[in-house]
């Protein structure tokens, strides 16, 4: 009778300490797993912010902070259409004329391969209860010129929320380790740039 117990505690004890040698390896997988989807995710909607911006100042020669106004251009703005044809008074063939055909929605110029593509949504960050993502715009001076800058960034506190603490915690502390900005962004307050810290 005591065997059978003994037997049954060990049998338990195994069974607890396989699960527990299994979790400890798949979980880390698990945790990257769902980083990478989350940042791909978070990492689109930053392309898109990039994109629009880069429009916006394209027609009004600077960038917004705002993303009422960023969506609004998106929406209500258009882009116009320019055909580049060979100067016919240059016997070099290396002038062009611009020739403005007509115009085309900004969203339609810019997403339209974009299946569902909403501009609405471009403002939240991905697996959050439409939390928003951080955006300033501003002028900077570099070797005496000034110039436009604008930047949107999505902290992993944020992204990975509800995730295992421990290890968005070792996460954020690795980037900070290195100087780096704990989570993802586009552009830059401080340089004359429009990479993503992904890149």
């Amino acid at each position: 009778m005591v065997n059978n117990i003994i037997k049954v505690l060990l049998l338990v004890v195994i069974i607890v300490l396989a699960y527990l040698v299994v979790e400890s390896v798949m979980g880390p997988v698990r945790f990257n797993k769902e980083v990478e989807k989350r940042s791909n995710a978070v990492i689109q909607n930053l392309k898109d912010i990039r994109t629009a911006q880069m429009a916006y100042k394209n027609i009004y020669g600077n960038y917004t902070s705002s993303f009422d106004t960023l969506i609004n251009f998106m929406i209500e703005d258009s882009i116009p259409v320019v055909r580049m044809i060979p100067d016919p008074n240059d016997t070099t063939f290396t002038k062009t004329i611009r020739d403005t055909i007509g115009s085309r929605d900004v969203v339609d110029s810019l997403f339209s391969n974009r299946k569902n593509f909403d501009a609405h949504m471009i403002r939240y960050i991905p697996y959050t209860d439409n939390v928003e993502f951080k955006m300033d715009a501003g002028i900077i001076e570099k070797g005496g010129v000034d110039v436009n800058v604008f930047e949107a960034s999505a902290p992993y506190d944020i992204v990975l929320k509800g995730l295992n603490e421990q290890r968005v915690v070792n996460l954020i502390a690795s980037k900070e380790q290195i100087e780096r900005y704990p989570g993802l962004k586009v552009g830059s307050m401080v340089e004359a740039n429009t990479d993503g810290n992904w890149e």
